[in-house]
């Protein structure tokens, strides 16, 4: 996948924004006839409402908000509360050959195999992968899991949500508005939101000014480092949806940065890729240090003595998640 475009930004300089307005003009109706699509899709599609709880942890934009990290730690938060009972994620499996529907194994699986997110979530708990998260959610339940957490699939509609949360990044936000391709949004924020029960707020910063009014609850997020003290000189690696918080983060936590390495989100790292990094890090007499996506994306003979820096997410107001939470909760503990 390829970096996204500077004029996706939230803040374009004004200079930038101007500088290619053919480009704009022409992604205009391609942005109108992939929402239109979107929009058509949900519309005209039955979702399947199985006998047990999902919850769908989703975006409006593509590239980084922290969905992943905040649906682990609902994942985490679940098994508390339904001690005994059987809480696993459901990806699509995106950057993997299966298709599913299939339970990922930490041992015997790879990135290859089932996409990034799906290992990292299998490395702390029970994760799944489906294309059709219908047919994957059926397999799921059948299986006898207790309580389905999607990571992504706001915009999918195969599979019926009993609660949909979607998370925002506090900096990011709705980028500069508009729909892929002239923008980074999947839908329009209003039919988004529109689906919604409730706003996850992530990062660091100011309440953006385009939630004002917003009617959703608002639970806001923060991504904590699991180490919060990191000592040392790094040099610092990611293929994320935006690498630049990643490097950020070490450097809040005290890490000295004698270079960082950004890749396009799910980037697979060759051979090559890692002898230059090892290069990179031995000139600068530095440590190689990546987040856990990445990490788990990297074949097991190229990781050597590279670190994988986990980040776990944290909620300021966990009484609005738990009160969102408690129905659910409460179903799951009856059938099991």
């Amino acid at each position: 996948m390829m970096r996204s475009p500077h004029f996706w930004d939230r803040d374009v300089d004004p200079k930038s924004r101007e500088a290619a307005p053919l480009t704009r003009i022409m992604l205009t109706p391609l942005a109108a006839v992939y929402a239109g699509v979107t929009k058509r899709r949900i519309a005209n599609t039955e979702p399947h409402k199985l006998d047990i709880p999902v919850l769908c942890v989703g975006n409006l934009s593509a590239g980084g908000t922290g969905k992943s990290p905040v649906a682990a730690a609902i994942r985490d938060r679940l098994s508390e509360e339904l001690p005994g009972a059987r809480i696993a994620t459901l990806s699509r499996g995106y950057g993997g050959t299966s298709k599913g529907p299939l339970k990922v194994d930490f041992k015997t699986h790879t990135a290859t195999d089932v996409g990034d997110e799906a290992l990292m979530f299998a490395s702390s708990g029970e994760a799944w992968i489906g294309a059709d998260r219908a047919e994957a959610g059926q397999a799921m339940q059948d299986d006898g899991v207790d309580f389905i957490i999607m990571d992504d699939g706001h915009q999918n509609p195969g599979l019926f949500k009993d609660l949909s949360l979607v998370v925002i990044d506090r900096q990011s936000v709705f980028g500069n508005g508009h729909v892929i391709p002239k923008g980074p949004l999947r839908e329009p924020v209003a039919a988004g939101l529109s689906r919604a029960d409730a706003i996850v707020l992530t990062g660091t910063g100011p309440e953006p000014e385009e939630l004002d009014g917003c009617p959703l609850p608002i639970i806001r997020s923060s991504l904590v480092p699991r180490s919060a003290n990191l000592p040392g000189t790094y040099v610092a690696f990611a293929g994320i949806g935006r690498p630049e918080k990643f490097f950020d983060t070490l450097e809040e936590c005290g890490a000295r940065l004698e270079d960082s390495v950004p890749f396009p989100d799910h980037h697979v790292y060759s051979d090559r890729d890692i002898a230059y990094l090892t290069s990179l890090a031995k000139d600068r007499e530095a440590t190689l240090i990546t987040t856990e996506k990445d990490y788990v994306r990297l074949k097991q003979s190229q990781r050597g003595d590279i670190l994988a820096f986990p980040v776990l997410a944290t909620f300021e107001n966990a009484d609005v998640l738990d009160h969102l939470l408690k129905p659910l909760i409460e179903r799951a503990s009856q059938a099991t």
